[in-house]
């Protein structure tokens, strides 16, 4: 049974996504320009600004090409779009690879974007980096599970949580964010029975994709939801609008307007 939720009308904070664990599930989006970002603008407590752009939207094969002068362009964008949500920066592949680099990067991703917090996947082998990042005044979302930065080192997607020694290391993955500081941990591809007992495991929010609805939160890829990315399909996305059907309709009565010399009409005519 759905329910009808009110509009956000205050903007979203830090403390607002802390005091959401355990009491309503938080809504999460990526959006990758301020048209779109607009149109989310009030419906989500939080927007991703995605390295997944570097797919969906410039054509490449995975996200490890994208480079910090992309995300701050696209966040910038996002940020004159959205003024409610809490809009969280991707850090792209190789930005944070050492804790001096990551605090550079996104310290720069601070001056120059309007972003609340930075993002960065891995799990304990990274709390140091995390550390160092929210020492600096930089706020930090987790990611654990299934990385797709991680994709040619682990040699593709493969969904986590399968076993209890994998759920073990995942808790303790997520423990150690936590204690390094991040205030939210994203938990991807993961089999629900794992992602029931992160959430358990910490007193900081989680926010599943791919990973069933026992996380404090979920978040899609805006292209995936709505239909407009055909390349392919993941199992755990619902897609509530079929994008590039309606946009071929569109573009077909368009062009058979304009041929037929029934469009403009003397409706749109000066």
């Amino acid at each position: 049974m759905s329910i009808h939720t009110p509009k956000i009308e205050k903007k979203v904070t830090l403390t607002t996504i802390s005091r959401m664990k355990g009491v309503e599930p938080i809504t999460m989006v990526t959006a990758y320009d301020a048209l779109f970002a607009q149109l989310f603008d009030g419906e989500v407590e939080m927007i991703l600004v995605g390295d997944s752009l570097n797919m969906s939207f410039l054509g490449e094969e995975d996200t490890l090409s994208a480079t910090m002068d992309q995300m701050i362009y696209h966040t910038k964008a996002v940020c004159n779009g959205a003024k409610l949500p809490l809009i969280v920066f991707d850090m792209p592949f190789g930005s944070y690879t050492t804790a001096k680099l990551a605090v550079k990067n996104a310290t720069r991703c601070y001056q120059e974007t309007s972003a609340q917090a930075v993002k960065i996947e891995g799990g304990k082998e990274r709390a140091h980096i995390v550390e160092a990042l929210t020492k600096n005044s930089i706020a930090v979302l987790g990611h654990i599970g299934l990385m797709p930065q991680f994709l040619r080192s682990e040699g593709g997607y493969k969904i986590r949580g399968k076993d209890q020694e994998d759920i073990d290391a995942l808790i303790e993955d997520a423990k150690a964010l936590e204690k390094a500081g991040v205030f939210a941990i994203v938990v991807e591809g993961v089999k629900i029975e794992a992602a029931k007992a992160i959430t358990e495991a910490v007193s900081i929010p989680t926010i599943g994709i791919g990973a069933g609805n026992v996380t404090d939160g979920q978040v899609l890829v805006w292209s995936d939801m709505f239909g407009f990315f055909e390349s392919f399909k993941p199992k755990f996305v619902k897609q509530y609008f079929d994008g590039a059907k309606d946009i071929r309709k569109g573009l077909e009565q368009y062009r058979n307007e304009v041929k037929g010399r029934e469009f403009p009409s003397e409706e749109y005519t000066y």
